[in-house]
């Protein structure tokens, strides 16, 4: 079952290219961070500005990072402060995590902004049976180490699951070490919290309860590429989360509602004083941003074939900063006061099935924003399964949309520009997708195929004249091939390669840092029941990307690179299960960024303990 349509639904009567990462999955590779699951997938491409825990970007099919919506149990995570309004999947830790779901295409009917590439929702554990403890510590190359601690069980409608998880590491240079200049380690630090409470106040009426700290602190440098280095430059940031949900079922349970309340602050700071190197440079800035959503869903579930759709949400949104640098030419000052801003979304969706072959799902939104106005979107989702062939024919259509971020909005004029734009429209998608999946051999061999394309307009950039304007079109095109086999309940094995063309319409030119081809293998083992072994293989093509060494900056070509990784691990009990991750085995010295870090061969080992029964 997947939650791509808002209600869970057999992932055989679901049109959209959906990929899943079960808890199965994230126990074999043995990852820590939600982020890590993510390299290898099938139609995506991940960044980050350094080594481990450095900013990160996620693109869907080629689309801008802040184009893809980020969820957590249904909870939208996106940072209203951030100038793009994306967020930043660095610091999410996978304990607490059950599984991830990823849509891709434009999904703004159902989920509003920020949805016109794709949908990442990450789906937390729920407590069942007896009380179960767990405790993880592990430690690594770079002087990393990490731990959680994990309790969680039901009793007498309630159910529960809590979690506690700390990870450090001295890490590496985030601007590469491979250019002159750049030497000092940028360390990392992350203390999390998480838990999640429901209980049953009757048999068709639950509450749920959950909540979420993250508090990190990670060492920067000023930027990538030949003395990029900078020795105290520091980022620290820190988000709460908290939600609470009202599920139900009325009238013979045709009519379900779920209503949600949730919140999320968020505080990111920077400090960078002057040192030895940096004499008289130095900067210092503080971002906060508060996000209240309230969401009433509600499920018709009108006949065994049909399901229909509709739902509310509000949203308030306020963000605030202030930045300061100074350097031998002065002081210069960016100060954002507190502003805000909130929306309206109307949702409405129909599901069919017909004689278990046929199953469309169709949907529409209106959603009114109080500065740039309406954006009406659509979505049509079809799919037929030939029960004797087990081939499925799936095809989507869809638009989105993207409003304008607080900062592209309000950000204040400088003395040489204007910045924000309060006359700004919102970004526009338009998508579609079709393809064919082959069952074979009783359902354990998978075959894929499927043809993309999204198009863009109206995308939001920065004028150097006018500040933020909506000057931006860009089309991404491709295809995506999947092979999966499960020959035996024990081995698993599982391919991927995605070929995209992502083009800047307005200047003719590649859009930066989207691999035209990508390729992926991944081999999971268990033997007995004790030794399990995982073992993957990535593949990158080129890239485009900037060289901003020189001025003017000049455009090449970031070369293919091979990733090589493995996990193992044996039960030594019930109870105890030792394991070790090996990361970029064939040390593989590349750049996903033009001057920035990466990580070599690398290796971490640890031991697991819980009480099983």
């Amino acid at each position: 079952m997947v939650t791509a349509t808002r209600v869970e639904t057999p992932a055989k009567e679901i049109a959209s290219s959906i990929t899943v990462i079960t808890r199965q999955d994230l126990d074999w590779t043995r990852k820590t961070f939600v982020l890590e699951a993510l390299i290898s997938l099938i139609g995506l491409s991940t960044l980050q500005n350094g080594g481990p825990r450095e900013t990160a970007s996620v693109f869907i099919r080629g689309a801008n990072a802040e184009h893809t919506l980020v969820l957590l149990d249904g909870i939208e995570l996106n940072d209203p402060i951030n100038p793009s309004r994306s967020y930043d999947l660095a610091h999410l830790p996978i304990s607490q995590v059950d599984r991830i779901e990823i849509l891709s295409g434009p999904q703004s009917p159902l989920y509003g902004s920020d949805a016109p590439g794709g949908v990442i929702n990450i789906i937390t554990r729920k407590g069942c049976g007896r009380p179960q403890l767990s405790v993880t510590a592990s430690a690594g190359f770079y002087q990393s180490i990490e731990g959680d601690v994990e309790i969680s069980g039901s009793s007498a409608g309630a159910s529960y699951s809590f979690g506690v998880f700390h990870g450090q590491t001295a890490g590496i240079s985030a601007a590469s070490v491979r250019y002159p200049g750049n030497a000092e380690p940028d360390g990392y630090r992350n203390f999390s919290l998480s838990g999640k409470f429901s209980y049953a106040v009757r048999n068709n009426i639950s509450l749920r309860l959950t909540a979420r700290s993250v508090r990190t602190r990670t060492e920067i440098d000023n930027f990538g590429g030949p003395y990029g280095d900078d020795p105290n430059d520091v980022q620290k940031y820190g988000s709460t989360l908290i939600s609470t949900q009202a599920q139900g079922l009325f009238l013979d349970n045709r009519w379900e509602q779920k209503l949600s309340l949730s919140c999320i602050k968020s505080e990111r700071s920077y400090i960078n004083p002057t040192d030895q190197v940096h004499l008289f440079e130095s900067e210092s800035g503080a971002y906060g941003s508060t996000l209240f959503k309230l969401d009433w869903q509600n499920n018709f579930f009108l006949a065994p074939s049909n399901t229909l759709t509709a739902g509310l949400d509000i949203e308030r949104e306020e963000g605030r900063s202030d930045y300061v640098s100074e350097n031998q030419w002065g002081t210069y000052e960016s100060l954002f006061p507190s502003d805000k801003t909130g929306s309206v979304g109307l949702y409405l969706q129909d599901q069919w099935r017909v004689q278990g072959k046929f199953f469309f799902a169709g949907g529409a939104r209106l959603d009114l924003h109080s500065r740039t106005g309406t954006a009406l979107t659509y979505r049509l989702a079809p799919a037929y399964v030939a029960a004797k062939t087990g081939t499925k024919f799936k095809a989507t259509i869809g638009t989105g949309f993207r409003s304008p971020s607080l900062y592209q909005l309000f950000a204040p004029e400088t003395a040489w520009v204007p910045v924000g734009n309060i006359k700004l429209l919102p970004e526009r998608a338009t998508g579609w997708d079709a393809g064919i999946e082959q069952l074979a051999i009783k359902n354990r061999i998978c075959l894929g195929l499927t043809f993309f394309q999204n198009s863009f307009k109206n995308l939001i950039d920065f004028d150097f004249q006018e500040g933020y304007v909506n000057i931006g079109k860009a089309r991404m095109q491709g295809v995506e091939i999947s092979f999966e086999s499960r020959p035996l309940e024990a081995f698993q094995f599982k391919a991927a390669y995605t070929r995209l063309r992502a083009r800047d319409l307005i200047s003719g030119t590649a859009l930066l840092r989207r691999p035209r081809d990508k390729f992926s293998a991944d081999v999971q083992l268990r033997v007995f029941n004790l030794f399990d072994a995982s073992i993957s293989f990535l593949f990158v093509g080129k890239r485009t990307d900037r060289d901003f060494s020189n001025i003017p900056y000049q455009t090449i070509t970031l070369p293919a690179y091979t990733l090589l990784n493995a996990a193992f691990s044996v039960s030594i009990s019930r109870s105890f299960v030792l394991f070790m991750r090996l990361d970029n085995i064939l040390g593989t010295r590349y750049e996903a960024i033009w001057g920035y870090g990466t990580i070599e061969f690398s290796v971490r080992a640890g031991i697991r303990m819980a009480n099983k029964e």
